[in-house]
């Protein structure tokens, strides 16, 4: 009997790690293939950003050059 419960107790463990570490890696890819949509999506959103805030510079850079 003793035998028995050496046998199934280490079976269980590696089943229960087995299903943990299955749904660690699946939602590791879950936030990854999400991750990589939110910067796609927000990638146009940076890009006029970085537009606009270049247009500011060169726009302040032009008023301080014409207040001197």
């Amino acid at each position: 009997m003793l035998l028995i419960v050496w046998i199934v107790v280490p079976l269980l463990a590696l089943l229960v790690l087995g299903v943990v570490g299955y749904g660690v890696f699946g939602a590791a890819g879950r936030l990854d293939r999400e991750l990589r949509a939110l910067e796609r999506d927000v990638r146009p959103v940076l890009t006029e950003v970085q537009a606009s805030a270049e247009r500011a510079a060169t726009q302040r850079a032009d008023r301080a050059g014409t207040d001197d």
